[in-house]
């Protein structure tokens, strides 16, 4: 219904009101008696073969709804009736902030693509926490930190700090986010000095916790095989529980979409079916250098059910939708599960 119906409609109207639109959609619908669980009825698969254990907690199933869907952990209890097995919230940033200019939203359908730069658009980690405080669902909560856009690098930790420190009792793990082409410099943080001293700090932060929560890097797709290697080092010196391969790109290279109106758009990172060779690439690098005790979410390109399982298949442990629920809706996520089913 999603696909023959809604989306057709949805992609006449600009991106960024449909997914605001989207919110009170669903917050409206989920307020009608039965609609949880017919939406249950509908796309969750509840099965003991789909439950994954990784970082220390149990997943219902390895299919998770990536950061930058629901930024201010708005929806989680409507989201977790969609058969998802985990969410990620975020990015949060200490401060609320508006973003970039907009339009910041950009739908590519002949690639099955979107360009964003939204720029950490977000109301703020104290209010996420105070959201995520009351929710009334038990899905798995991820907490996606990162500093505010007028943070100069060299006090990015502070920001990552108060993040961690707002969020740590409401969520179940921790992404450290300096992958994101849309905060001008953030991306400078991924070299190895700097990264090493920024999760090194936050690590120590949560080991003084009576129970440190699982801490994760988000990586860009960009970094080439020396980089990963310095991520793979990083990983072992901080020891961290997982990486998440992978974030959006900064390469326009193999669309179809035609190059006047890509460079209308401009800057911006790409998500979608052109990420999937090098997500899936970077997943396979990643694995044959980590230890095992190290796991990786993998996103980036996932729009079937067979890209899920390629995902898994080059070392994956879990994976995360963002472009393809966009435009395949929940109904990917039961055929995911489906597939990982059909296929153990």
């Amino acid at each position: 219904m999603y696909k023959e119906l809604l989306r057709p409609l949805l992609f006449q109207i600009d991106p960024e009101k449909v997914h605001n639109y989207s919110y009170t959609a669903l917050r409206t619908a989920f307020r009608l008696p039965f609609s949880a669980k017919i939406a249950e009825n509908l796309y969750c698969i509840n099965n003991p073969k789909l439950e994954r254990e990784v970082f220390g907690l149990k997943f219902p199933n390895p299919v998770g709804l990536a950061a930058g869907f629901d930024k201010n952990a708005l929806l989680v209890d409507e989201f977790s009736h969609l058969g998802f097995g985990f969410i990620e919230i975020g990015t949060v940033t200490p401060r609320p902030q508006p973003g970039n200019d907009k339009p910041r939203l950009f739908r590519l359908p002949v690639d099955q693509a979107i360009i964003n730069r939204m720029g950490f658009n977000n109301q703020g980690a104290e209010t996420a926490a105070h959201r995520l405080k009351y929710r009334k669902s038990n899905i798995i909560i991820g907490g996606n930190i990162g500093k505010n856009k007028d943070t100069p690098n060299e006090h990015a930790l502070r920001d990552y700090e108060k993040c961690f420190d707002a969020l740590y009792d409401v969520v179940d793990y921790f992404v450290v986010n300096v992958s994101s082409p849309n905060t001008p410099g953030l991306r400078e943080l991924q070299d190895k000095e700097p990264l090493m001293e920024l999760l090194a700090a936050v690590q120590r932060k949560n080991n003084a916790k009576a129970k440190p929560k699982p801490l994760l890097l988000k990586i860009a797709p960009d970094l080439t095989d020396s980089q990963l290697d310095d991520i793979v080092e990083i990983a072992r010196e901080t020891k961290l529980a997982g990486i998440i391969a992978t974030n959006t790109t900064i390469s326009r290279e193999n669309l179809e979409t035609h190059l006047s109106d890509i460079q209308e758009i401009g800057a911006g990172g790409l998500s979608g079916k052109p990420l999937k060779e090098r997500a899936t690439e970077v997943i396979k690098y990643l694995r044959s250098k980590l230890s095992e005790n190290v796991r990786i979410i993998g996103v980036g390109g996932i729009i079937t059910a067979d890209d899920a399982i390629e995902k898994l298949n080059a070392g994956a442990d879990l994976i995360q939708l963002y472009t393809g629920f966009v435009y395949e809706g929940p109904a990917l996520v039961k055929a995911i599960n489906e597939k990982i089913l059909a296929s153990d």
